[in-house]
């Protein structure tokens, strides 16, 4: 069969190749044509668009993109034509995604969405458009089914989470007590607010080794523009997993990464700073339906690890969070055993294998209408 898959960021790029692994695995005639990163590339198909010239984040940032979105868009819905697959699978990135979606099933495609948007945090209205639109929806955090069903959303299953098997712990590789990892972001913007506090705070630190979890993906200028690195910090680049597996702590930009840090075990402080008019926005939609950014704390609906965001997120309050979590034995057992509970309501791994072995049934054979 013919599957035609949409990721737009770093994650989805990553849980793009295992699901394309799974479903070249189960279909062995699979001819996959992709939207997606390096990480999908490697697994084999044919990319459209690399996710570096998709990943636009923030009100303000996507207004000032918006002649390439509008552009992209125009392409992809041409492509899926030409193309004509028996499957489209989208992968998180809504903002574009659900516009795709939309056209798709107009025209007769079978839609699946995996990796569900965060309409439980706001844009709660796109339901009613994704109940006529999507033909299965597939939710990887344990709470997001039971919201769906709720509205009317019966489409909606729950597979469990994909991370549980994309992190494997290295054998024979223990943590190094003076290793200290920066992760500052996928996306260039995210870098502008996280780089120059995080850098600063390693200055405060030669006791400490502090190495930056780079992405190739943003290119060397991206992380070179902030000067030149305190002595004790470095970067590595595509090598997230191996640097987690030896470090003592982590200051992780919000995101995917704070769930990779702890299914590490890695005491973590979270920080994330945005354009300020995007986050007045965000905050006017999401209202109080969601008190927390990262997904530690959004699975456990406590708060695990410390947030520091927009105003928080200063020196200061970086400094005595870092304290903590680097020193403070009780404070990082205390976060550890939050830990467990994350990865107890996750539930078991096999999300991958899962998803492409129920797209696969539902897709096959002569399933898909001939578009118009």
């Amino acid at each position: 069969m013919k599957y035609y898959i949409i990721a737009g960021e770093s994650s989805g790029d990553l849980h793009g190749s295992n699901l394309m692994k799974a479903i070249l695995l189960h279909d062995k005639n699979a001819v996959i044509r992709f939207w997606g990163g390096d990480a999908m590339t490697s697994v084999g198909g044919f990319r459209v668009r690399h996710i570096r010239d998709l990943s636009f984040m923030g009100f303000v940032e996507v207004a000032c993109h918006l002649r390439q979105v509008l552009g992209n868009l125009r392409f992809c819905k041409k492509d899926i034509v030409s193309f004509c697959p028996d499957a489209i699978i989208y992968i998180d990135f809504p903002g574009f995604n659900l516009r795709i979606a939309k056209f798709a099933h107009e025209r007769g495609f079978r839609n699946f969405y995996y990796i569900s948007p965060q309409l439980w945090a706001w844009k709660k209205g796109r339901i009613r458009q994704m109940r006529h639109t999507i033909d299965r929806l597939f939710c990887i955090l344990p709470f997001e089914a039971d919201f769906y069903k709720k509205n009317n959303f019966p489409q909606a299953v729950y597979v469990g989470h994909p991370l549980l098997d994309a992190v494997k712990r290295p054998t024979g590789v223990s943590a190094d007590s003076k290793t200290i990892v920066l992760m500052p972001g996928s996306r260039r913007q995210e870098l502008s607010c996280t780089m120059p506090r995080m850098l600063a705070l390693a200055a405060r630190h030669p006791e400490y080794n502090f190495v930056i979890a780079g992405m190739e993906i943003l290119g060397e200028e991206s992380y070179n523009r902030y000067g030149v690195f305190p002595s004790n910090v470095s970067i590595v680049y595509n090598r997230t997993y191996q640097l987690l597996a030896k470090a003592h702590a982590a200051v992780v930009c919000s995101g995917t990464a704070t769930l990779e840090t702890a299914l590490f075990d890695v005491p973590q402080v979270v920080c994330y700073s945005a354009n300020p008019i995007s986050i007045a926005i965000a905050r006017w939609f999401v209202g109080k339906r969601v008190r927390f950014i990262s997904l530690v704390n959004l699975i456990a609906d406590r708060a695990i690890v410390r947030e520091l965001l927009q105003q928080d997120f200063n020196l200061q309050t970086l400094e005595q969070e870092f304290n903590l979590i680097a020193n403070d034995l009780s404070y990082r057992s205390k976060m550890r055993d939050g830990y467990a509970y994350v990865r107890h309501l996750l539930g078991d791994n096999g999300a991958s294998e899962r998803v492409a072995t129920e797209i696969i049934g539902m897709s096959a054979p002569s399933r898909i209408s001939v578009p118009r």
